[in-house]
């Protein structure tokens, strides 16, 4: 029964209407915990949504994976049959032959940096999804038009050609001749134009196989396989594995290597990381702002309950049950908050593409134009994970909160304080 008591007149003391001072601090203090766990929660949900969006956009033309070796691969086709018997193994879906390259593509006057990527379009639909992103034209043609090129969207704007159109490709590479030393360039004609709605819009460049062969001088070669997994976030794992594998093989002539695309892209996926975490960090001083509220609301009311916590002291009311009366009124103080806040929080974080697109349709104006934004709608992906670590934390921190008063509290002698209540 004595167990109870401090429960009891812990809740009694925060359920009680306060007046004046300590009830603002009490009511602020329950307020920014709510806004702190809400406001981390919708904001790590929309870093979640942008993170996804980024990845599969990127991923519909980038492969999920690549095979290469130190040398050119003068028979990708045995690569390509000793692989077919680990695929169910590893959950590999497809694989294409691939030659990738630099240079610069210009066009009256323009001039562009790109990534040039040979490859079969009868293969390459298989590991990537580019021929469901065509804008103009189709990766067909490059089977049929000798030394065509297929464009992304952003790249043929800022070029600003269509299909028909003749670009330049010059490459890092000199020709040495009688009348002297020239950079390599070779025209392409563009028949197609793709839009995967992410970076590689304004940088890569499709041409034929046979074509980058003759265009960077590989005879029959090629620099390797790009893979397509069955489930991307186990691509990492898997081509490890797969490597090992192969390389124990007997069969294969060369030692491989492989890489997948948390290698290749992985500075940007590491800096969209690291900004997750640097804005979960700011949004959390929004809860240590709360922390703060609950000390000082604790100390006033240690200072306003100095007689009452003498009386119950001179009844026998031990020290450790005086500091466990203010924890509990600190932490169900905290703990209201928390559930206010995380209960609003999912709730925002799982509908908040409809709702802004209910306040866009509303008001008449778009957030994110598609002119300039690769997405055009706020994405969000609410995590329960996220929800968990972010309404622990906010307890611990609440429950930190509480100590100091509370010990405090214990340590007001009785006679003193009632002293002057005698």
């Amino acid at each position: 029964m004595l167990n109870s008591v401090p429960l009891y007149i812990g809740l009694r003391y925060t359920l009680w209407k306060h007046r004046g001072y300590i009830a603002f601090v009490s009511l602020f203090a329950f307020v920014a915990m709510a806004l702190g766990v809400f406001a981390l929660i919708v904001v790590l949900s929309v870093m979640n949504g942008f993170d996804r969006e980024l990845k599969h956009r990127i991923l519909r033309v980038i492969p999920h994976g690549y095979l290469s070796s130190d040398v050119p691969l003068s028979d990708w086709q045995g690569l390509s049959s000793e692989l077919e018997q680990y695929k169910s193994r590893y959950k590999v879906l497809a694989d294409a032959p691939y030659i990738a390259g630099q240079g610069l593509v210009s066009f009256s006057g323009g001039v562009r940096a790109i990534e040039i990527q040979g490859v079969l379009p009868d293969k390459e639909v298989n590991v990537s999804d580019v021929h469901k992103h065509m804008l103009i034209g189709s990766i067909d043609d490059l089977g049929q038009t000798r030394y065509g090129i297929v464009l992304g969207s952003l790249l043929a704007r800022y070029l600003g050609v269509t299909t028909g159109d003749k670009v330049n490709i010059t490459l890092p590479d000199v020709s040495v001749t009688p009348a002297g030393v020239f950079p390599r360039v070779k025209r392409f004609e563009v028949i197609g134009v793709f839009q995967a709605g992410a970076q590689v819009d304004e940088s890569l460049a499709l041409i034929h196989l046979r074509d980058a062969q003759k265009l960077f001088r590989m005879g029959n070669n090629v620099d390797g396989l790009r893979l397509r997994f069955a489930d991307i976030y186990d691509a990492p794992k898997n081509m490890g594995a797969l490597v090992n594998t192969l390389n124990e093989s007997a069969s294969l002539p060369v030692a491989v290597t492989g890489k997948d695309w948390s290698h290749t892209q992985g500075n940007l996926f590491q800096a969209v990381k690291m900004e997750k975490t640097v804005v979960g960090i700011m949004l959390a001083v929004i809860i240590a702002v709360a922390a703060f509220n609950i000390v000082t609301s604790l100390v006033m009311m240690v200072a306003e309950k100095r007689s009452d916590i003498a009386v119950l002291r001179t009844q026998g009311l031990s020290r450790l049950n005086v500091v466990k009366i203010f924890m509990v009124q600190g932490i169900f103080m905290g703990l209201m908050g928390i559930l206010l806040g995380a209960v609003c929080g999912v709730a925002v974080a799982i509908y908040l593409p409809e709702i802004f697109v209910w306040i866009e349709n509303t008001l008449g104006w778009q957030l994110f134009d598609p002119s300039v934004y690769f997405v055009t709608q706020l994405p969000s992906e609410w995590r329960w994970q996220d929800t968990v670590t972010i309404c622990v934390f906010a307890f611990v921190v609440s429950v930190l909160a509480t100590i100091y008063p509370a010990y405090r509290a214990a340590q007001i002698p009785p006679a003193e304080a009632l002293r002057y209540d005698i």
